[in-house]
């Protein structure tokens, strides 16, 4: 990847992960809106991810989410919903710096992601979209896009069922970043997580996600609850964490304010 290519130079995330000297802290976006997004944005997050998988955002919502995520110099991160081509190339013409794959079995899976993601001749991607290239350095072209997406792009994939975690150090190279996510990876191989209790099987699995990341010479993430977990998993040399979720957070000051006024909390 060149530094000096203006897609490099918009992405926040991109940045971190090249400097290396710390993780990169993001937050997850449910709640559809731009504005949702813009307070998320900022935060002091490095990237926000706008959750098409399990939150209340549709195709619609998310082209309002990227661009006012990345307006304010954070990068945006399309989770979608399932591993079709065209949701990935959906995302990816919002504008998203990143994209997130959930639910990885195979080998072959994290194969046709990539290429879904990438344009030819690496990949299969279709080009056109002439929103893209605005979520970028004011001035980059769609030639520009075009010629920077495949390297300046993220493909990251999550690690959450026991075929991926059985072919992790297979899967690990071929893509830009391993994402954990905790709670159906504990499902999967038979250790939920229950009232946040975490099984030492799960944290064993955990700990070899992260270690095939770094011998592939890739980056990893993890999906936290908590600003506590969340430093927890950055000290054991995470890449990629994320902070907090708008709605449990939104929940908890609500819940926690009335609380005060009430008295309960005394």
């Amino acid at each position: 990847m060149d530094a000096s290519s203006k897609m490099f130079r918009s992405s926040k995330l991109k940045q971190v992960f090249a400097e290396g000297k710390r993780p990169a802290f993001g937050v997850w976006q449910m709640l559809p809106g731009a504005n949702v997004s813009r307070i998320l944005a900022r935060s002091g997050a490095d990237w926000v991810l706008v959750d098409c998988e399990h939150g209340n955002i549709d195709d619609a919502a998310m082209h309002e989410a990227v661009p006012a995520i990345a307006a304010l110099g954070v990068s945006p991160v399309v989770r979608i919903p399932d591993m079709q081509p065209w949701m990935i190339k959906r995302a990816l013409d919002s504008g998203a710096h990143g994209i997130l794959i959930p639910l990885i079995r195979t080998v072959e899976e994290v194969k046709a992601v990539v290429s879904a993601a990438k344009f030819p001749p690496q990949g299969t991607r279709g080009f056109g979209s002439p929103i893209a290239p605005q979520t970028f350095e004011a001035g980059l072209t769609l030639t520009e896009y075009l010629e920077q997406a495949n390297d300046s792009l993220l493909t990251m994939v999550q690690i959450e069922t026991q075929e991926a975690l059985n072919a992790v150090e297979a899967i690990a190279p071929l893509v830009d970043a391993l994402f954990v996510g905790p709670f159906d990876l504990g499902n999967n191989i038979g250790h939920p997580i229950i009232n946040g209790r975490m099984d030492p099987e799960l944290d064993a699995a955990i700990a070899r996600i992260l270690k095939a990341a770094n011998a592939a010479g890739k980056k990893c993430g993890i999906y936290c609850t908590s600003g506590e977990q969340a430093k927890q998993y950055a000290d054991m040399g995470f890449h990629m964490v994320s902070v907090a979720t708008d709605y449990t957070a939104l929940s908890a000051a609500v819940t926690g304010a009335l609380n005060v006024a009430s008295g309960a909390s005394e």
